[in-house]
């Protein structure tokens, strides 16, 4: 009877801890999926999901912890358990920190969203939360796990003997570790100096990509064509690479055309002013047609326009093009470039060349004369 009384004793502070416990336990998972719903308009229902997950674990556990001092366990039974209830209520409130710090960075990316036309400041303000955070989680983590591991004697032991040879051990993890601390610094570095952010429009080893995602060791750039190149973050620190968007989205671009010296360039303004006016892209600023260029049978005509992003300024340039070629081929087809011959009839004398254009024509040897005598017009027998 008194090994049964005894068994009693133990168990049934255990039991009452363990179903106080599962009942806390059920009723906090229950206001977790509540708030769940309402977190979106309610701050109240944020709080309480961060709180809730983390404390339904951890109440059981201080209960059986409880439970414990107050049964007649052996006391070198009672520390063991008491040992580790301890560390994983140590852990749930690393986990607790961990979804608080989270939360606040969700708080803060909400209240600046990037889908709006002028998202600059959106963009620096997310980049350094999310830098940062990652970094504040990472060491919380680090110092939660090393509290939960210097409980155990043994460990504190080999912590002690470390120390001793601190500056092997010291100089060893250094190597070993340079990269590790190398990103942490560069990722410091970006929160702060911001050479990239989230969103902005780089060129990365040759590659035109938007910034997807910026972690404490790496970041995402998401390519054109839907690829994704992972590059550390040490190494924006370290190498050059072209930033569209550091400080304004806006951008010039040009579209190239080799034109026959004939082309009319007072025309060729007008269509490109009315191109722009007609294209809702353009915004505004910029819309020039200059001869950048001589060659000796073409001139080079560039188109510069500008637009409010790097997306836009492509498809501009693109239809620009595009609408120029057709205005040139359908108005003045003589403006697009040209290979002209000299041609000598059988029988005629070496001074009566006939000269055809590539369209077929045929001028006569006065127009040829003319034609030689223009400094505009390019030499004959050349291709243009």
């Amino acid at each position: 009877m008194q090994d049964w009384s005894q068994f009693g004793a133990i168990a049934w502070p255990l039991l009452i801890a363990l179903a106080l416990g599962l009942l806390v336990r059920r009723a906090l998972l229950v206001l977790a999926a509540h708030a769940r719903a309402r977190a979106a308009t309610h701050l109240r229902a944020r709080i309480a999901q961060v709180v809730a997950v983390p404390a339904a674990l951890a109440l059981p556990l201080l209960f059986l912890s409880i439970a414990v001092t107050a049964t007649p366990l052996p006391p070198e039974w009672a520390g063991r358990i008491q040992h580790w209830l301890g560390i994983g209520t140590l852990l749930c409130l690393t986990w607790l920190l961990v979804r608080a710090v989270g939360a606040v960075e969700r708080r803060i990316l909400r209240e600046h969203p990037v889908d709006v036309a002028d998202n600059l400041q959106a963009r620096r303000v997310q980049t350094q939360t999310a830098v940062i955070s990652r970094v504040i989680q990472g060491a919380i983590i680090l110092v939660g796990v090393a509290l939960a591991l210097m409980t155990f004697p043994a460990i504190r032991q080999i912590g002690a003997t470390l120390l001793a040879s601190a500056g092997i051990i010291g100089l060893i993890a250094g190597i070993a570790a340079k990269p590790v601390f190398g990103n942490l610094i560069a990722g410091l570095q970006i929160a702060l100096a911001q050479p990239i952010r989230l969103d902005d429009v780089v060129i990365v080893e040759g590659e035109w990509g938007r910034i997807e995602e910026i972690t404490s060791t790496y970041v995402v750039v998401r390519i054109w064509d839907e690829r994704r190149m992972v590059v550390p973050l040490q190494w924006f620190i370290e190498n050059p690479f072209q930033n569209w968007t550091r400080s304004s989205a806006e951008l010039l671009g040009t579209a190239f055309l080799w034109l026959d010296y004939r082309t009319p360039m007072d025309e060729v303004r007008a269509e490109l002013q009315r191109l722009c006016e007609r294209d809702s892209r353009w915004d505004g600023r910029v819309c020039v047609a200059q001869v950048t260029e001589t060659a000796e049978t073409t001139i080079q005509v560039r188109l510069l326009v500008s637009a409010r992003d790097s997306g836009s300024l492509f498809d501009l340039r693109c239809a620009v093009r595009e609408g120029m070629i057709d205005f040139l081929a359908a108005r003045h087809p003589g403006a697009l470039p040209r290979l002209r011959a000299e041609v000598h009839e059988p029988g005629a004398g070496a001074g009566a060349p006939r000269r055809r254009g590539s369209g077929g024509e045929t001028d006569s040897p006065g127009a040829e004369e003319s034609r030689e005598a223009d400094p505009a017009a390019p030499p004959a027998a050349r291709p243009s």
